[in-house]
């Protein structure tokens, strides 16, 4: 029988490990099986906070909505201030909300205006 020499199947496997924990500190960038539970861990954690930092953005856009309303004595908060925004049709995401908020504080202010002036308008109407 003759001697079987075995291929590079699994060092392209392992070499393939390695180059993706190669930033890892210590053993865990340098033995395989450590790489191995390394690379599961990195890969878990990476797909939880994917969906982690949608949350995140979320509540900081909030917030930051939420602290200029607050100052301007605009409205109570940003719910009532997207209610608001909605009905008026004024169909802005709290993204956007949030650097207009931040970078141009009289837009925001503009913004705001139209609202309460569409709601005194609205107001006058009815009576």
């Amino acid at each position: 029988m003759t001697r079987v020499k075995r291929g590079y199947t699994a060092r392209r496997r392992r070499k393939k490990i390695r180059l993706f924990a190669s930033t890892f500190i210590g053993a865990h960038s340098r033995l395989t099986r450590t790489t191995t539970q390394q690379r599961m861990r990195a890969l878990v954690s990476s797909h939880r906070d994917r969906s982690r930092k949608k949350r995140d953005f979320r509540r900081l856009w909030i917030t930051r909505i939420n602290a200029v309303t607050r100052e301007d004595r605009v409205f109570y908060s940003s719910s009532k201030f997207r209610k608001n925004l909605y009905k008026r049709q004024l169909l802005l995401n709290r993204k956007i909300l949030a650097q207009i908020a931040l970078s141009n504080k009289n837009c925001f202010d503009m913004i705001s205006n139209k609202i309460i002036n569409q709601k005194e308008n609205t107001n006058k109407i009815k009576e």
